[in-house]
């Protein structure tokens, strides 16, 4: 075992979700009632839209659609987009430097053990800082698996992450399920 430090990880989150929610917008665009998904009635096709999108989309991906709209738009890509993407790449080096010592990674799944059902659907920002210790891998695109840890003391579960080299998936699942046997 052999401790490594990953000194990029502190801008993830902004990065993470400025990609994330751009990629959302990008995305989600196409369903607009006509060619995909669902298609709410209207007199109007401006009507028809809004509807089609007021029904079909809950408030989160609302609010993920309109953030990546917005760091995506005219004067805004440069500022926010582009540099997103620059600390990506920082990060993916760092993960492949970090895997030229180690062949794997264990890190917490969470900050916190898992919230109670419902919990924090009000409070969005508390859910998107849950993430600090998963968003590494997906923004470096690494395949990682979070397993049951054991519990809190109020009986929520803890769960640990495993991370890999890019297409090192065999070996993540092998060991996870080795650790689940033994736990």
């Amino acid at each position: 075992m052999k401790q490594v430090h990953l000194p990029l990880t502190e801008m993830v989150i902004p990065a993470y979700y400025i990609i994330a929610m751009a990629e959302a917008s990008s995305n989600l665009a196409r369903y607009d009632g006509v060619r995909y998904g669902l298609r709410s009635s209207d007199e109007s096709l401006t009507d028809m839209y809004r509807q089609t999108r007021s029904k079909g989309f809950g408030l989160e991906v609302k609010r993920r659609i309109m953030l990546g709209t917005f760091v995506l738009s005219a004067g805004y890509y440069d500022e926010y987009y582009r540099r997103a993407a620059e600390v990506r790449e920082l990060i993916t080096r760092e993960f492949e430097a970090v895997f030229e010592k180690v062949d794997m990674l264990i890190a917490p799944t969470a900050p916190t053990p898992a919230f109670g059902f419902g919990e924090k659907l009000e409070d969005p920002l508390a859910m998107y800082l849950a993430d600090v210790y998963t968003a590494p891998a997906n923004l470096a695109g690494i395949p990682g698996i979070s397993i049951p840890f054991g519990t809190a003391s109020d009986g929520r579960p803890i769960g640990v992450q495993l991370l890999a080299p890019h297409f090192n998936e065999l070996k993540l699942l092998q060991l996870a399920a080795e650790m689940c046997k033994h736990k």
